[in-house]
């Protein structure tokens, strides 16, 4: 699947992917702090933003889309960075495809089976009847009955939008339930992938965690790790400016 892309600046491509429920909106702030230097590739993964839908995610697949749209871009190489999901996902596309991966960024992610940790949000998406919503506020009001944290909310509302009289998702709720194990999978390839490789901790998230390391030096032997204090999961929304200076000091060491 060739996914849908914004593509701004010039120079050595770095490729952005963005979480589940998340767009390439969601890396904005990061993509316009990197593109006076390199040319920046955000992508909307599928089933997500205003990329195609399909019954089948898996990383293995996400990792084939990523290859599809490389190459109709005429890119050999490029350097990596993935929030979350969008680091699994960066993961697998460097095991499977080590020479065409200059460097990998993963924020806030490890290689790791993850806990399932959205199924209060995926029920509440499914609970709600977009044909009966008449505003954003109707569909906050309606999310609040189960999701008491006022960012989460705020964060999935940025992917409804309005066609006619209609809301819709830009994410394919139905995809999300149906693939939601596979989702929390590890990475399916086994590497290693030796190149120049950093991971991006938020200090008060458990993404990432001591025990992993093990794992993570199988896979990744060269791989680095950088912690920014006072955030959690978001942490490139929450510390945009030291989350771009980590960045860009691996970038340009």
């Amino acid at each position: 699947m060739i996914l849908h892309t914004e593509i701004t600046g010039q120079g050595q491509a770095i490729v952005l992917i963005h979480g589940l429920f998340g767009s390439y909106e969601n890396l904005g702030v990061i993509a316009r702090a990197l593109a006076d230097q390199w040319q920046v590739v955000n992508l909307d993964m599928r089933n997500h933003g205003r990329s195609g839908w399909h019954d089948n995610m898996s990383y293995a697949l996400m990792a084939e889309d990523i290859k599809d749209t490389l190459d109709h871009l005429g890119l050999d190489q490029v350097v990596l960075l993935g929030h979350s999901m969008g680091g699994k996902i960066s993961m697998e596309f460097a095991l499977r495809y080590p020479t065409r991966v200059s460097k990998l960024i993963l924020a806030d992610i490890s290689p790791v089976q993850n806990r399932p940790r959205h199924l209060e949000i995926l029920s509440a998406l499914e609970s709600i009847n977009l044909d009966q919503i008449r505003s954003r506020q109707q569909a906050d009001q309606q999310l609040a009955l189960t999701i008491t944290e006022t960012g989460v909310r705020q964060f999935l509302l940025k992917s409804l939008y309005k066609e006619g009289d209609q809301f819709r998702w830009r994410f394919n709720i139905k995809a999300l339930i149906a693939n939601y194990q596979e989702l929390l999978k590890a990475p399916e390839s086994k590497g290693p992938f030796t190149g120049p490789t950093l991971f991006i901790k938020g200090a008060d998230s458990d993404y990432l965690l001591p025990e992993h390391q093990s794992v993570i030096l199988q896979l990744f032997p060269t791989s680095k790790a950088k912690v920014i204090m006072g955030t959690g999961h978001w942490l490139h929304a929450e510390k945009p400016v030291a989350f771009s200076k980590i960045v860009t000091d691996f970038l340009l060491s």
